[in-house]
Order: C-alpha cells, then structure tokens, then sequence
C-alpha cells in the first residue's frame, strides 16, 4: 500500500503510539465502521466502495480468536530502498515486489546477502503491489490501476497483463484460486487464468469487518495477512473470513531499525519445504525468519 500521507479512496485516522498490551493491539486491529470523527479512535476504515465491497455471508458467528507468541529464529539483510509490497519463496530464492511511482519492480532475492539477483521494473505509471506465484508465472497487482501483470517465472520477462476492479494491495494462490486485497473488508478469489471473480469473503474479527487487509501469504490452507499500518499478522479462514488467529510484531520494528512512519510492517513468505516463515517491511534493512510458539485463545470484546 501508499505511504501513510498519500491519497487514498477512502480517509484513515493518524496512528498514535505503540501497542503496550495485548488489549490495545485488539482495539487497534478491532477498527470497524464506527464514527470516522472520533478522536480517541486509533485508526478507523470508512465503508467500502461500491465496487468492491462485500457481499455479506450467511455466517458471522464469531470464531475463538487466539494471539501466538514466536521467537526469531534468524535475521537476513533486506534492502532498505526496497518499500515492500509483495513477497514469497520459491526454488532457493525470495521474490520481491515494491512500490512507488518509477521504481516499482519485482525482483528475484538471494537470501543471504539480500541482493538483488533479478529484476524487472513495472511501468513508470504504475504502482506496484502484492506478488504470487502461479505454475510457471509470477502475478502481480497495481495499486490504483487495474492493471495486473503476468512475469515468466525463469527470466521474469513480461508475458501478459490483464485487469480488475477496484484496488489492488495483495494477491496469493488459495488452492486453485487467486485472492486479493484491495484495502476493503472483502477478498475477492479469481480464477488465475482468466481473472474472472468466483467468490468473495468478508474479513472479520470477532464478527466485525477488519479493512486495511494487505499483503497476503498461503499457509496450510490459512491466508496469513498483514494489516495496513499496524504490527500485527493475522490468519483469516478463507472459506468465510474468519480471524482466528493473530501475531503481535510489533518488536521487530525496533530491530530492524525500522523509524519512519512508512516503515510497516509488510510481507510475509513461507518456505513449504523448510517450514520456515519469513518476514519484512517496507524499507527495512533487515529480514526476519522466524517460529510461531504457543496460541492462546484471548478475548477482543469487554
């Protein structure tokens, strides 16, 4: 997503301070369609546009929520002048996609030292987004375009484009469909060749919707998602969009040197065959692998 003071379809409250406790990092994801004037809100989503918006399930029983503990496991270096939009591991190598007007691109990675190995820039009008990997191409999402493009995995030389409503923030591959963010409480899950909508979920949180959903990552089955302009990964049950599952980060800002106000946390990868969860921000130098520990079911409402 655009940096914090950039425009947007729709206005997000300033963010203020850390999260000091676990039930101030609830009330900081539990953001939903409350008045967009009040002060003491931490950061607050207007409703979707029509374009986008959800159609609502038949099921918003609230699921058990639970927050996981996790230690680091390993620290890579990660280009600071890479501002982080998409990200995932394939055959030996992170691929990367950044943002930015002129300097969009997507980029195979060398893990270890964290250069950049290849690269392909996105059109100098285009604003890059979330990645994903599809057989033997690379799909990848424009912020404010519709526009989408297709790479060749092996060279990562264009093959395609192709278009969509709405914004675009993250992509990942669900079993035979594609899911994308697009900044609104809704997901929205295409076929990956003709990138024609199937279906689509509402996020929620403890019954709620929970907009600002953004870079997106498959993990047995769960799509693990950052959350726009906060610390925290959740995990969101793609057959109705149900949270259940959340990872406070907000420590690793602090070590990654990470001070800017658009320095958040974004991109999440999982490495199948090693079990190993990788993550970043934009524009931080550094690159995080690290272990979930025990979850522990909490509770958001009191």
């Amino acid at each position: 997503m655009a940096s914090a003071d950039g425009p947007k379809g729709y206005s997000i409250l300033p963010v203020v301070g850390r999260l000091p406790s676990l039930w101030a990092m609830m009330m900081f994801l539990a953001f939903w369609l409350i008045s967009m004037a009040a002060p003491q809100a931490v950061l607050a989503a207007a409703p979707a546009s029509s374009t986008s918006s959800a159609t609502p399930t038949s099921d918003h029983a609230v699921r058990p929520l639970q927050q996981c503990s996790y230690r680091i496991v390993a620290e890579y270096p990660h280009q600071r002048s890479a501002f982080t939009q998409g990200l995932f591991w394939h055959d030996g190598h992170l691929y990367e996609s950044t943002g930015q007007y002129g300097r969009s691109r997507v980029a195979r990675l060398d893990l270890e030292q964290g250069h950049v190995l290849q690269e392909q820039p996105f059109a100098a009008e285009h604003f890059g987004e979330g990645i994903t990997l599809w057989g033997d191409q690379i799909i990848g999402v424009t912020w404010r375009s519709g526009v989408g493009y297709r790479w060749r995995l092996k060279d990562l030389q264009p093959i395609g484009a192709f278009r969509y409503d709405g914004e675009g923030w993250g992509v990942t591959m669900v079993g035979e469909d594609l899911a994308l963010s697009d900044g609104t409480p809704t997901l929205r899950f295409f076929d990956p060749e003709t990138m024609e909508e199937r279906r689509r979920v509402t996020v929620r949180l403890e019954g709620k919707p929970l907009g600002q959903i953004n870079e997106l990552e498959t993990i047995h089955g769960h799509i693990w998602a950052n959350v726009w302009m906060t610390d925290a990964i959740i995990r969101i049950r793609p057959e109705d969009g149900a949270v259940d599952q959340i990872v406070d980060l907000s420590a690793l800002r602090e070590k990654a040197g990470a001070s800017h106000p658009d320095a958040v946390l974004n991109g999440i990868a999982w490495d199948a065959a090693g079990a190993r969860l990788f993550v970043t921000g934009k524009n931080w130098p550094k690159l995080f692998q690290i272990e979930l520990r025990a979850c522990e079911e909490v509770a958001v409402n009191r």
